[in-house]
C-alpha cells in the first residue's frame, strides 16, 4: 500500500528540517560549503550601531546580504570602508567572487563604482521600480 502524504500551511516555518534537507542535497553535489558569516558595524559614540554590513560565505563566494547607513551618513565615505573590509575579509577567507542584489532605489551606482556588475534584474519590484543582481570577482 503506497504512503499517503499530506500538504498543510505552517503557521511556524520548519526551517531545520527544509533547511537541513537542502543543505545535505546540496553538499551532494556541491561539496562542502564552509559557510561563514562576516559581519561589520558603524557605531556612534554611545555604541548604538547607525550601519553595518552583513555577508555570507560559501563555496568560495561572498553575498552580501544586507548593507545599510542611517541616513546622515550617506555619502560620508563609511559604505565604502564597509564594502572594502567585508570584501578584503572574504578575500582573505578564500572568496574568490561575491554577489548582492539591490534596488534601483537603493544603491545600484555605488556598487557599480566598486566594480560590480549588473547580471539580472526584476523591472517592477516593487512596481515602479527594478531590483538588481550584481556580482564581481575578489
Amino acid at each position: 500500500m503506497a504512503e499517503e502524504f499530506t500538504i498543510v500551511f505552517a503557521e511556524e516555518p520548519a526551517w531545520d528540517e527544509i533547511g537541513g534537507g537542502i543543505n545535505a542535497h546540496n553538499k551532494q553535489y556541491g561539496g562542502e560549503e564552509h559557510f561563514q558569516r562576516l559581519c561589520y558595524v558603524v557605531k556612534d559614540a554611545a555604541g548604538a550601531v547607525v550601519g553595518g554590513v552583513i555577508g555570507e560565505m560559501y563555496w568560495g563566494w561572498l553575498f552580501v546580504n544586507l548593507m545599510w547607513l542611517r541616513a546622515d551618513l550617506r555619502g560620508r565615505g563609511y559604505g565604502h570602508q564597509l564594502l572594502e573590509r567585508i570584501e578584503a575579509e572574504a578575500r582573505q577567507r578564500g572568496a574568490k567572487q561575491v554577489y548582492l542584489d539591490t534596488f534601483s532605489f537603493q544603491a545600484p551606482d555605488f556598487y557599480k563604482q566598486h566594480g560590480y556588475r549588473v547580471f539580472g534584474e526584476l523591472k517592477d519590484f516593487p512596481p515602479g521600480h527594478t531590483r538588481f543582481f550584481m556580482t564581481k570577482e575578489l
